[in-house]
């Protein structure tokens, strides 16, 4: 497995996009990583836009960045949830300080925002909060995935398979 070895934590809050978590999660586990979802500590278990529920196996409070080699956070409007806690964003910080993949999708760059680690980078999303990631210092691109050192971003599910290559290259490196 060409991941083996490698974690990697997939945030989760109520109203995620059901793809955008599911698609990464089970793909990382495909390719060897262990994966576990975190919370933010409001519930035991999310619910997506269209109702499908997800367990939460840790809480952001709980987790170190050392414990990890990435973090995904999912979009749908589950980060404008998840930016409410300090925990999520210290969390996803020390991840991006140590080097360490963080990747994110769709309504995703919110989170990073808000972990205030945009400035100087280039970065896409979904193009709804394009102004908002250029307000924070970024150099937003209309590109399916762009990764500027150990962080990547994406726009869309349709997306997906670029989001999930490019995260599955920057841990095997």
């Amino acid at each position: 497995m060409e991941l083996a070895g490698k974690r990697v934590a997939v945030l989760a809050e109520d109203i995620y996009e059901d793809l955008e978590l599911w698609y990464p999660l089970l793909r990382l586990r495909e390719a060897g990583a262990e994966t576990f979802v975190v919370g933010t500590g409001s519930k035991e278990e999310y619910t997506s836009k269209y109702g499908h529920p997800v367990k939460v196996d840790r809480v952001a409070d709980q987790v170190n960045a050392a414990e990890v080699d990435a973090i995904v956070v999912p979009g749908g409007y589950a980060p404008d949830k998840m930016r409410r806690y300090p925990a999520v964003l210290n969390l996803v910080r020390d991840v991006f300080e140590q080097g360490k993949v963080v990747a994110g999708i769709c309504h995703a760059g919110w989170v990073l925002i808000s972990a205030g680690i945009l400035k100087g980078k280039r970065v896409t999303s979904v193009p709804a909060i394009r102004d908002d990631m250029a307000n924070a210092g970024a150099t937003w691109i209309n590109e399916e995935v762009v990764r500027d050192g150990n962080l990547i971003t994406s726009r869309t599910p349709a997306d997906l398979p670029a989001f999930c290559r490019t995260i599955i290259a920057a841990l095997g490196e």
